[in-house]
């Protein structure tokens, strides 16, 4: 059998409703990944691990304390169904029902049984990178995974607010700037910096290698010193 070449996309899922099948350590880890982008999550299992049964105590999650049936995917209009048992024929049951429903269905190291698989997934503030090996190989999109951590250094993210901030004062001012400057402009002394936690000076060093230093002015820049964390 072929490989799956699969179709990488990022899923808005703010205040979305997810259905998670299982209450174990797998559950554990993908309500933890859904909570992190918005969605609103239901579990269905008769247990609970204790870090899903202290989100339900505390409101985070809904629980419905028995085992999966298939009029659990006519309880709402899911986004998503999450299956995370060990149980090859309840990941089966649970992809036939969702797929007469036309809802996407993740069945958790059983390939065979998924719409999409998920990546292993870095976050830094707006920053997410994903690697995947097309579930074939679990330890090594792991491995990528920590490789990439090392990758994204502090600055990243730092960058990625520069950029943005400025990227929407030139769309609302109209000032177009080619994609190959802006890749140009994106350079080692900039990110050096942002690590120095010198955003002012960036900033002016960013509009300086665009090219527009003279349309933009300095108004609302954010300040030179880095702002004070908790507790420091």
């Amino acid at each position: 059998m072929s490989t799956p070449r699969y179709y990488p996309i990022f899923l808005d899922l703010e205040d979305k409703p997810v259905i998670v099948i299982g209450g174990g350590r797998v559950a554990t880890e993908k309500v933890e990944g859904l909570r992190k982008a918005g969605a609103r999550v239901t579990v269905v299992s008769p247990e609970l691990a204790p870090e899903l049964a202290a989100l339900r105590d505390a409101g985070a999650i809904a629980h419905v304390p028995r085992a999966w049936q298939p009029s659990d995917l006519d309880a709402e209009r899911w986004a998503l169904v999450m299956v995370a048992t060990d149980d090859g024929a309840v990941n089966r049951a649970v992809r036939d029902a969702a797929r007469i429903r036309r809802i996407w269905v993740n069945a958790a190291d059983d390939p065979a049984n998924c719409d999409f698989i998920l990546p292993a997934v870095v976050r830094k503030g707006r920053i997410t990178l994903a690697a995947s090996t097309a579930g074939a190989s679990p330890a090594l999109a792991r491995r990528l995974r920590e490789e990439l951590e090392a990758y994204l250094t502090e600055d990243m993210p730092a960058l990625a607010d520069l950029l943005a901030a400025v990227r929407a004062e030139l769309r609302a001012r109209k000032i177009p700037v080619a994609n190959e400057t802006w890749q140009a402009a994106i350079d080692e002394h900039l990110r050096v910096l942002l690590a120095q936690r010198k955003y002012t000076q960036a900033r002016a060093y960013l509009l300086r290698r665009l090219g527009v230093e003279e349309a933009l002015t300095d108004t609302g820049a954010p300040s030179t010193e880095c702002p004070a964390r908790p507790g420091a």
